[in-house]
């Protein structure tokens, strides 16, 4: 992927810290997650990441400049670009820095100063960035291309991207263009064209802080996706009908599943409940004999459902309206809320 400026233009997430956090603020300071040490970014690699050939400077890049024998004239001072791209530095003077690389500013910088110096030697390193294009793609509330300012983490771009929605999975994958290296997780791996690096990360390890290594930084062009969960769904006689979505665990069984929605009614006919199972490679579902009383009460053991399962629970009373009953229910299904599982 170019990085030029010009062509650039998770469920585990809780449902109350996103509301307090992006609504609030994009940028999540106070987060346990998002406390990265206020280093510069050249400190942390930033100039070691980037391919002083490949990546194109642009407006708000902050730069540092060593030059051999006038170093005092530079030192302890970033400089940076200007919204026109546009450089003001000392003894070189104004300079076009926009739309260069690194090492062509170096060598623009060298020519300006041949006039002071007889060999000029000039060191310049990217001290941070000014905006990062990245794209948060998939079960987030706004997705799309984001210009990121500054040092950002995962954490931070997937909260300017709104958040997560309700049917987000527990993972976010990242693909990052090679010429920035590896994704510093363990399960990075390359991808078949050999132009990116892939990993995802668990949402509960980034959230909960458990590994503040996997809230990695943001690089521009980074691609960030949070697929779609897996659900569960349960109609019928329940107090809370709805979708339910699966974490890491593959499954929810009957018993969690009621749990989650909040029992029976007092009208179930919970002995002739039923499981509406997908048939791989067709529209058509399997129907499966399911006794939920004898399971309540401890006679049968309890049964895993599998993603995308419906468990339907009828009310008492005829066949016919059962029947009208479960039509009803699975049409339902469309509009039906989704739930988070925590």
């Amino acid at each position: 992927m170019l990085l030029n400026r010009r062509t650039i233009p998770k469920l585990t997430f809780c449902l109350g810290l996103l509301t307090a956090v992006l609504t609030t603020s994009a940028q999540v300071p106070d987060s346990p997650v998002g406390r990265v040490p206020p280093m510069p970014l050249a400190s942390s690699g930033a100039s070691t990441l980037v391919d002083r050939s490949a990546y194109i400077l642009g407006p708000g890049d902050q730069i540092s400049v060593f030059v051999q024998d006038i170093s005092e004239e530079f030192a302890n001072k970033t400089f940076r670009i200007d919204t026109d791209g546009e450089l003001s530095l000392p003894v070189i003077g104004h300079i076009r820095a926009g739309g260069f690389s690194i090492s062509r500013l170096e060598a623009e910088s060298k020519s300006r100063l041949k006039h002071v110096l007889k060999d000029p030697q000039v060191s310049i390193s990217l001290v941070n960035f000014g905006s990062q294009p990245v794209s948060v793609l998939g079960a987030v509330n706004s997705p799309g291309i984001r210009q990121l300012e500054g040092r950002k983490t995962l954490f931070e771009a997937l909260a300017s991207a709104g958040g997560l929605r309700p049917d987000a999975g527990y993972q976010v994958k990242i693909t990052r263009d090679l010429k920035w290296g590896d994704i510093p997780l363990p399960d990075a791996q390359t991808d078949p064209t050999h132009h990116s690096s892939v990993a995802s990360v668990k949402l509960n390890d980034i959230i909960g802080a458990t590994d503040p290594a996997v809230n990695i930084l943001i690089l521009p062009g980074d691609a960030i996706s949070v697929p779609r969960a897996d659900l569960v769904y349960v109609v019928g006689s329940v107090n809370k009908p709805g979708g339910f979505a699966l974490n890491e665990h593959s499954s929810l069984s009957a018993l969690q599943v009621i749990s989650l929605a909040e029992g029976l009614q007092k009208t179930a006919a919970s002995n002739r409940a039923r499981i509406l199972r997908s048939v791989p490679g067709s529209s058509d579902r399997t129907e499966i004999a399911l006794n939920l009383r004898k399971l309540m009460n401890g006679k049968n053991a309890d049964v895993q459902l599998q993603p995308n399962d419906i468990l339907f629970i009828p009310n008492s009373g005829a066949k016919a309206i059962r029947d009208r009953t479960l039509e009803t229910a699975i049409a339902s299904l469309t509009g039906m809320a989704i739930y988070g599982r925590f």
